[in-house]
């Protein structure tokens, strides 16, 4: 019996990295900072520095624009790398995702990231 509850356990977390991530402001709180909540959006802004690395976190649906140029290596939680490099000024659309982000460039990143709400009815 014990070993069936353990192996049901197991399968429920290895069913998915992206339902264990985190918000970004609890996972990352460091690097992470509210700018407004509303029932639209929720604005944030994130810094850090090269070589910093954020732990698993999730977005909704999302625009990002950057002030300042980097790079990035962005791990999704279904095994997929992307690599990302940015002007200041670039604007870049995703429909949401969950990740690990790390800074591999040589300047901080310094975005401001607006995640978009599902209208309420």
């Amino acid at each position: 019996m014990n070993a069936t509850r353990t192996i049901s356990a197991l399968f429920v977390l290895c069913l998915s990295g992206s339902a264990w991530a985190q918000d970004p402001t609890h996972s990352d709180g460091d690097k992470y900072k509210l700018v407004l909540d509303n029932e639209q959006v929720r604005v944030l802004s994130y810094t850090d520095q090269p070589g910093d690395k954020t732990h698993l976190h999730r977005h909704p649906a999302f625009v990002v624009v950057a002030l300042a140029p980097f790079k990035r290596k962005i791990a999704l939680a279904d095994g997929r790398v992307m690599a990302r490099e940015f002007a200041a000024g670039d604007v870049l659309f995703s429909q949401g995702e969950a990740h690990i982000g790390e800074n591999v460039g040589s300047t901080p990143t310094r975005v401001i990231l607006v995640e978009l709400k599902s209208p309420k009815p």
